[in-house]
């Protein structure tokens, strides 16, 4: 039987990085949730992702992501990691 631990890191982020970061944060395959923040700390978008369902379904959430990185002046991505 598995268990699983969360892990929950919080990465500051400007909107010209934010859509990269995330691209690369989802590509590291151990990722349960991506929430993007404002400077003020208010949740622009969360995102929860599931193994297995990244690819196509992913598609429309980077978009969004990417019109919020064009208003986003700083930020954060919190990020949940799952470790084994």
């Amino acid at each position: 039987m598995s268990t699983e631990k969360v892990h929950t890191e919080e990465i500051p982020v400007t909107g010209e990085e934010l859509l990269g970061k995330v691209k690369e944060l989802v590509h590291e395959g151990n990722i349960r949730r991506v929430v993007i923040r404002n400077a003020e700390g208010r949740t622009l978008i969360d995102i929860p992702l599931t193994i297995g369902v990244v690819g196509v379904w992913l598609a429309p959430q980077l978009a969004a992501i990417g019109a919020i990185a064009a208003l986003l002046g700083s930020g954060s991505i919190l990020v949940e990691k799952v470790e084994e």
